[in-house]
């Protein structure tokens, strides 16, 4: 198959060897690793991405780390969250359309191992923090149950940041934060960013005052920068220069991340821990416009399967374990990879025991030693979107469905895509016309191309190395790619679990539970 696949240059230093021949090793040999992931946080909003928001903590660990600049997550939350726990794409978990929402009896499936239940029968201590957003309506689909030793945090998608509450239709509101199982009450007026460094650190310092044999697995998922918009406003003050009142808000909120970021790191320093540790920092999705977020110059934004809702920021630090400190890494890498990579890659564990895994171990490509192993990826097949128009090519896979795909260099895209407009942030719009285009260029023949060339447009392909912009539409001058992609869809739709998106449940309502969300069933 030609797909104009251009070989990616990898950067390759020397190689670190950790461990034994076998690819296992002993408990104490094995790193601490910890996961960050940032909600909602746009690819233009970090500092070394040009942003006017600043972010020292995040550059100065990237810089002496890996910077991953190919790099993707799913474009919406849940799909992201589940794909890193399970190693699986969503088709091959149901959970391919939309979130799971607070009154749905839904969860990521239990009929495989979550990394953390995979890294805890390496021999890891596993604490989560932050946000959870897999489902709980049982029992059964709480962290605890999951995997993790421990868990402080919320289980819905969103609530708000100084009270923890959330509502949701119907009127049904509740508090919504846990220590472990149990209902907390008492943090009403403390933000979540510095309510969740603080459990982080928590857990830090009582692992290392352990003195466990145990590597530490810490999964921080922070609320930030999701919606709504809320932040101390001491945070606020360096950006009086952004007039844009939301913009202005979410760089508040970004700085504090960062912020937050350097307290965990600095903790794990004090406790002696960073030298023998893995950090991972990543986005779920790509961010909302609408709330502040920006991923200039990327086309699209969160929830649409533009390169703005989907290619993430994302680098790996580590003082020990990584020779090629300060490189940028083009390495084709998914959010599912992590999965294989802290497992088989630093826990050097086996993966007997889970369903296929759709993730690839991507250690040897993030230290520069070996190649990327990922060559595609199925960015979703979604069912049960509306159809934008009717199939272009009897015999294949049915373009109206919403669906996109890469291998190679050449992604196709299917369906609803979801908006197709590149935005610059409020902050350049002095330098840039609506279009996103720097002043001048909109006159030229680098124009964007419209969303709606055709009557009803349901095909789009891109060389995403050459017109990572999405600004170049080859789906009319090389159709030969476009049958090729279509078929691989068709392969990777026989293999779909079905969709599963049940109505919403009122036993779920808090007012029935004590005043806040939880199990009902």
């Amino acid at each position: 198959m030609n797909l104009l696949f251009t070989p990616v240059v990898h950067i390759v230093l020397t190689a670190l060897v950790i461990g034994h021949s076998n690819g296992q090793r002993g408990v104490g040999q094995r790193p601490n690793i910890v996961f960050i992931l940032a909600d909602d946080y746009g690819f233009h909003d970090i500092g070394y991405h040009g942003s006017r928001i600043r972010t020292p903590n995040l550059d100065r660990l990237a810089a002496d780390g890996v910077k991953l600049e190919n790099y993707y997550v799913q474009p919406i939350c849940t799909p992201t969250r589940s794909q890193l726990m399970s190693g699986r794409y969503q088709i091959h978990t149901g959970l391919q359309h939309g979130i799971i929402w607070a009154a749905q009896p839904n969860g990521l499936p239990r009929n495989s191992p979550t990394m953390a239940d995979k890294l805890r029968e390496a021999g890891y201590s596993t604490h989560a923090v932050g946000k959870w957003h897999l489902g709980f309506y049982k029992d059964e689909f709480l962290p605890t149950s999951r995997g993790f030793d421990s868990y402080y945090g919320y289980l819905t998608g969103s609530e708000e940041y100084f009270t923890h509450s959330r509502c949701y239709g119907h009127g049904w509101c509740g508090l919504d934060l846990r220590d472990n199982t149990d209902p907390v009450f008492t943090e009403n007026g403390t933000y979540s960013a510095h309510l969740f460094t603080r459990q982080a650190e928590q857990v830090i310092r009582q692992h290392a005052a352990s003195a466990s044999s145990k590597p530490l697995f810490l999964y921080l998922a922070y609320q930030s920068v999701h919606g709504p918009l809320q932040v101390p406003e001491q945070y606020m003050e360096q950006y009086q220069d952004i007039e844009d009142t939301n913009r202005r808000t979410y760089a508040g909120m970004v700085t504090c991340m960062d912020e937050a970021v350097g307290n965990v790191t600095a903790t794990l320093d004090a406790a002696g821990l960073l030298d023998n540790t893995v950090i991972v920092f990543s986005t779920d999705n790509g961010g909302q416009v609408h709330a502040g977020g920006n991923n200039w110059p990327l086309r699209g934004w969160k929830g649409s399967l533009w390169e703005g809702g989907m290619k993430g920021v994302g680098f790996v630090h580590s003082k020990r374990l990584i020779p090629n400190k300060g490189s940028i890494n083009k390495g084709f890498m998914h959010v599912s990879d992590w999965y294989p990579t802290f497992v088989e890659g630093l826990a050097g564990w086996s993966l007997n025991g889970t369903l296929p895994l759709d993730g690839h171990n991507q250690w040897g490509s993030i230290t520069g030693t070996q190649p990327s192993p990922r060559t595609e990826l199925l960015h979703n097949i979604d069912i049960l979107t509306a159809k934008n128009g009717v199939g272009r090519y009897p015999g294949y896979f049915d373009t109206g469905v919403r669906a996109a795909i890469r291998v190679g260099d050449m992604k196709l895209i299917t369906g609803q895509p979801g908006n197709g407009s590149w935005i610059s942030p409020p902050e350049l719009s002095g330098n840039h016309t609506q279009s996103g285009l720097p002043k001048g260029q909109d006159k030229t023949g680098d124009r964007p191309i419209p969303d709606g060339k055709l009557p009803i447009q349901n095909v789009w392909l891109f060389n995403i190395t050459a017109d990572p912009e999405e600004r170049h539409d080859l789906s009319d001058t090389r159709q030969d790619i476009v049958k090729q992609l279509l078929q691989k869809l068709t392969g990777y739709n026989a293999t779909a679990e079905p969709p599963r998106y049940p109505p919403d449940d009122p036993a779920c309502d808090p007012r029935k539970h004590g005043g806040v969300w939880g199990p009902w069933q």
